[in-house]
């Protein structure tokens, strides 16, 4: 069986080897291949924009001071969700803050997608009936576990992280990932019934 992370990944030892020399295109294609992952991690520790920002520019530097030290160039998403994490964690303890309820935007769009909920979109009154129906789910994924929160937030990222950059991204064990999502969008599931 492969590695879950393989097939995205080729070419990763040749463009890291590329970026340590210098070449920006060569960081252009990390950077555009890993992104979304890096801002998923950081949005998942419920951080306003500014401070997912920070953490970003941080794990990227931090990929530019031990560029030549990523032992496995085909792990580098885990190495970077990792890298992302111990940011986020470190940017919550530097400011002695519990986390902040942040922004539901982009989650709320992407997860009503998948729920069917935008189904409104021809409607007369389409605004007002997303904007209605966004404050309703937003409403029942903060009452979720903040594990569940964490987790879907990460899961949500474009292009979808492997269950392997997911783990390094929580620090939980990967056969957990599938389970606990399962669990975790069958009672938002359940609450939006109910509350419809």
């Amino acid at each position: 069986m492969a590695d879950p992370e393989s097939p995205g990944e080729h070419g990763n030892a040749a463009l890291l080897r590329a970026a340590a020399a210098g070449d920006q295109q060569a960081w252009e294609s990390i950077v555009d291949r890993y992104a979304n992952l890096v801002w998923s991690v950081a949005r998942s520790f419920q951080l306003g924009q500014s401070d997912a920002a920070d953490v970003s520019q941080a794990t990227w530097l931090r990929l530019v001071e031990h560029v030549d030290d990523v032992r496995d160039a085909d792990k580098l998403g885990s190495w970077l969700a990792t890298t992302a994490r111990r940011e986020a964690i470190a940017l919550l303890r530097k400011g002695g803050r519990d986390v902040p309820a942040g922004s539901a935007g982009d989650f709320v769009g992407h997860l009503g997608v998948q729920a069917g909920l935008d189904r409104v979109e021809d409607e007369p009154d389409a605004g007002v009936l997303r904007d209605e129906r966004d404050a309703t789910l937003w409403q029942e994924f903060r009452a979720l576990s903040g594990q569940c929160q964490q987790l879907l937030r990460v899961l949500i990222a474009d292009p979808p992280p492997s269950y392997a950059e997911v783990s390094a991204a929580l620090d939980v064990p990967i056969g957990s990932i599938g389970p606990t999502r399962k669990r975790c969008l069958g009672t938002l599931r359940r609450r939006l019934a109910a509350s419809i």
